[in-house]
Order: structure tokens, then sequence, then C-alpha cells
């Protein structure tokens, strides 16, 4: 193999190992654009969703092919997102929305 085409090998790795961070990433901003537009409901319903799905991802997901989603420990990162996500959830479909949506 010749060191362009290893390079080109390492370039493509490493935006493929991103794409479990871009896609929580992406559900981070569609909950704001919601929030923004007035559906708060939605947006923190979506933000807790997004939270638990990256604290999926990060446990299943080795931690050499987890990108940026990686922060501290396997446990650590886990069990934040599962803990901040199911609360972000709990506290959307608890409080009464008061002819909001």
């Amino acid at each position: 193999m010749r060191p362009g085409q290893r390079s080109a090998a390492q370039r493509v790795r490493r935006y493929v190992v991103q794409i479990p961070y871009f896609v929580v990433l992406l559900g981070l901003l569609v909950a704001a654009v919601l929030v923004l537009f007035d559906r708060w409901r939605r947006g923190a319903f979506v933000f807790g969703s997004v939270l638990l799905l990256g604290a999926v991802l990060r446990a299943f997901i080795p931690t050499s092919r987890v990108g940026l989603l990686q922060v501290r420990s396997k446990f650590f990162d886990v069990a934040v997102m599962a803990s901040v996500g199911s609360l972000i959830l709990w506290l959307a479909t608890s409080i009464d929305p008061l002819g909001t949506d």
C-alpha cells in the first residue's frame, strides 16, 4: 500500500468515527430549533430522547470508534447522558402544558 492511500484511508476513518457524534449533534440542533419556534415541550422531548440515544451509542460502540462522544470513562458518559436525558424526558412529559404545545 502506498503512503498516499494509507493517509486517505486514515482521513476517511477520522470522519467515519465521528458519525455517532454528528447524529447526536443534529438531534440537539433539531431540539433547539423546536424550542426557538416556541415548541418547547417537543424540543425538550427531542433533547431528552437524543441524550438517551447518545447514551446507548456510547454504551455499545467500542471506545476506539466512538469519536467525540467519549468525554470521560464509558460508565461516566453513559450514566450522565442517561440520567440527564431521563430527567428532561420526565420534565417534558410531566409539566402541565397550560394550553401551550
